[in-house]
């Protein structure tokens, strides 16, 4: 325990400094290169370091966002004396917000003084209660009704031309939690890891659906009754124009579905014998199209092992910068090669990589295409080290998937805000929190009105205290203007000026409803 201080503390200076009440010193001199400083506390001020969160939750409200996913989560307590579910999901969404990546972050939350009363909060609730609830959420609803939320987020722009990019990471552990078996782990071979199978928007990154699966259930087959059964949960008509995907999907079930499906797909393939060969076949034939970036590319028929017929594929190659003596001493050393090289009759160097895909486009559009699809690597980066899936690991695995969507969740809620502000450039966590969260807010009250004065020291703060009032006045705009709009209909609203720049400024309209006569 603390021992209670005395009622009267003694500057160096000489001077006495009175105590208050809550036992703070009342004021203070200290001495500094700009002279004498006179500080003091104020155990009262109501104060958050997110002080820019209000019109995120403005954001929110005006969508019914929040309101909705409260409403239908299916966790239900029975004792008068556990926390709400407001209070927890709140307090969930808080963290992720802040970039946290361990429950026990939760606690850095606990004197936030504004946040809470915005968000309908009775107050933060703690990290075990946090840990526990999602204990509690049987995984069957849990998972549905997160499923739900995720696709409001992203099924009213399925109706435009989209690209669905499928990925998996590795997510290491370092304890003995469920799931935590070897398997596919390029960074730290031989260290335990969760698959995170999960399925993206190309070029909007936002998350359709993500599934944590053992370790050693990192191939595609573990993927494809996730990829198929979000296809049919999302239903034909918002199907999107090309399924995009590393070599993990370039094998004979995933094309066999998709063709069966209808559905255009463009994968890589991975350089087997019989892949190399096709490759170095077609070394020194003509017909070589510019592919972009330096590449060059070249379309051919194959049918490898296990494959139900031939298949086109594309043939890519690239002069590298190197001789041929430099590419064997790399060889010698065991360098790491982005794809296998050949050298050629004047000894240059060159990288050959192959897709397989069912477009009959040129062959610039469809290296083009597959280049598009490392934007999907960098949302695995903010994902894993700015959201937290790289933490919140529980013992089990049902909380693991449960808060991966959580994260994934709030993840496209934050992107839709920013982009809502920002509509030209897609911002990531990285410099988007500090832009458009981080402040030092104080809360007020005087004559029955609610002020929050906030202080940021970014250095567009300027520009990002004006275009965050641009949204709030659109939002307040939208609610006493359009008073006779239904929920959904606001919703289409807003992602419409949100993704106006994807959009080509189309609106979007939510489907007609039929009602019974």
């Amino acid at each position: 325990m603390m021992p209670d201080l005395p009622p009267l503390l003694v500057h160096p200076s000489g001077d006495l400094a009175l105590v208050d009440r809550d036992g703070l010193p009342a004021d203070v001199v200290v001495d500094s290169y700009a002279g004498r400083v006179h500080v003091g506390w104020d155990s009262e001020a109501a104060l958050t370091p997110l002080g820019q969160l209000p019109f995120f939750i403005d954001f929110l409200k005006a969508s019914g966002l929040f309101d909705r996913w409260v409403l239908e989560c299916p966790l239900v307590y029975s004792s008068p004396n556990a926390p709400k579910v407001r209070d927890i999901l709140g307090t969930t969404m808080l963290s992720i917000l802040s970039g946290h990546w361990r429950y026990a972050h939760i606690s850095a939350l606990r004197g936030d003084g504004v946040l809470p009363d915005l968000l309908g909060m009775r107050k933060v609730a703690s990290e075990d209660s946090v840990r526990r609830a999602f204990l509690a959420v049987d995984e069957a609803a849990g998972t549905s009704w997160l499923q739900r939320h995720l696709d409001d987020c992203t099924r009213p722009v399925l109706g435009e031309p989209w690209i669905l990019d499928m990925d998996t990471s590795v997510k290491l552990l370092y304890g003995h939690q469920e799931g935590a078996v070897l398997g596919y782990n390029p960074h730290k071979p031989g260290r335990p890891s969760h698959s995170y199978h999960t399925y993206f928007v190309g070029n909007l990154r936002l998350v359709l659906d993500v599934d944590v699966h053992a370790g050693n259930e990192h191939a595609s087959n573990f993927s494809a009754p996730g990829l198929w059964g979000l296809l049919d949960r999302l239903g034909r008509g918002r199907w999107p124009a090309l399924l995009r995907g590393d070599a993990g999907f370039g094998n004979d079930p995933v094309m066999r579905e998709a063709e069966q499906r209808g559905l255009p797909y463009l994968f890589k393939l991975r350089l087997s014998a019989n892949v190399k060969r096709a490759a170095v076949r077609a070394i020194g034939q003509d017909g070589w199209a510019d592919a972009g970036h330096g590449w060059q590319g070249k379309r051919d028929k194959l049918r490898l092992s296990g494959w139900s017929w031939h298949r086109q594929v594309v043939i890519l190659r690239r002069r590298r910068n190197e001789t041929a003596a430099s590419e064997a001493a790399a060889a010698r050393t065991g360098q790491l090669q982005l794809a296998f090289t050949e050298i050629g009759p004047d000894r240059e160097v060159w990288e050959y990589a192959v897709l397989v895909t069912s477009l009959d486009d040129e062959i610039l559009t469809l290296g083009q295409l597959y280049r598009d699809r490392g934007d999907g690597e960098n949302n695995f980066d903010e994902l894993k080290n700015q959201w937290g899936w790289a933490g919140f690991t529980t013992h089990d695995l049902k909380r693991c998937r449960l808060m991966a969507r959580t994260i994934a969740l709030v993840y496209n809620w934050w992107n839709l805000f920013v982009r809502l502000a920002d509509p030209d450039s897609h911002r990531e966590a990285i410099t988007s929190r500090p832009l458009f969260l981080h402040a030092i807010a104080a809360k007020t009250r005087h004559a029955g009105q609610t002020r929050i004065t906030i202080s940021s020291s970014h250095a567009k703060a300027r520009w990002s205290a004006r275009v965050l009032a641009e949204v709030a006045s659109f939002l307040q705009g939208l609610a006493k203007n359009a008073e006779q709009l239904t929920q959904e209909q606001r919703w289409y609203r807003i992602l419409s000026q949100a993704l106006r720049k994807f959009l080509n400024g189309r609106q979007l309209h939510p489907p007609p409803r039929l009602f019974a006569t």
